[in-house]
């Protein structure tokens, strides 16, 4: 689409249109494609990337900008910037039938690739097929929500496919050193975050090699710096521990 706005005269290509009603009126904003899907996931800072211009249109098509009296009755302010701000955050973005159908099947399969690199069936260890993944989406019915990012979805998506098969994240091996003085008491805390604990060495200090879920790393990660003081030490092993191979049904 290519727009002309007589204000200014300037030709603006690969519009993609944000409004917003507000006070009774219509706004839109003339931005880049791509660039608001960014600026919404926090990917894209920089306000001139994503806005063809600051005006404010009561019609980008028709390059109709709208009077700064009803700017200021509906937004309280006449500043441009922050006005486009409210409706790049706020406004819906408009595409076509198309291109919206094109958008979420495509966020569709990022989901389920996301849920395929974290997860595992958890009595082979081994990792699910993307394919699979996307059919047991399917199977559930799960409507993707284009507000939010991918990677909240496939958490979403996880918790809901353990209703109806074998799927948890992998787990990361971790290598805990506690001091011998805090280890009794810090061991007795940590226990509850991890799920298996394979190996364990004690002599001037307590030495662990264990399984957990990558949820629990930061919990993990604090409680050993906070009652250790710094002494203690979390290595990571293994980001995944997987077995080789796809799981098949």
């Amino acid at each position: 689409m290519s727009i002309f706005t007589p204000t200014n005269q300037i030709r603006l290509t690969n519009v993609a249109v944000v409004r917003m009603k507000k006070g009774g009126k219509r706004f839109e904003i003339a931005c880049y494609k791509n660039k608001v899907v960014n600026w919404r996931a926090g990917a894209e800072k920089e306000l001139d990337e994503v806005l063809q211009t600051h005006s404010v249109f009561v019609n980008v098509s028709k390059g109709q900008v709208a009077k700064k009296d009803d700017l200021t009755k509906s937004f309280g302010t006449d500043d441009l910037t922050e006005i486009c701000k409210e409706i790049l955050t706020k406004g819906e973005l408009q595409v076509s039938d198309k291109e919206r159908h094109s958008q979420l099947e495509t966020m569709f399969r990022d989901i389920a690739t996301i849920v395929a690199e974290k997860c595992v069936n958890p009595e082979t260890k081994r990792p699910y097929t993307v394919n699979l993944i996307e059919g047991a989406m399917k199977d559930i019915h799960y409507s993707v929500k284009p507000n939010k990012s991918s990677k909240q979805q496939a958490l979403e998506v996880i918790r809901q496919l353990k209703e109806s098969m074998e799927i948890q994240r992998a787990h990361m091996r971790l290598r805990l050193v506690l001091p011998a003085k805090e280890a009794k008491k810090l061991k007795e805390k940590l226990k509850p975050l991890l799920q298996v604990v394979e190996s364990e060495d004690f002599d001037e200090q307590l030495e662990m090699v264990c399984l957990v879920d990558p949820g629990c790393f930061r919990e993990i990660d604090e409680l050993i710096r906070c009652e250790t003081r710094g002494r203690g030490s979390l290595e990571v092993l293994n980001l995944k521990d997987v077995e080789e191979g796809d799981e098949k049904f």
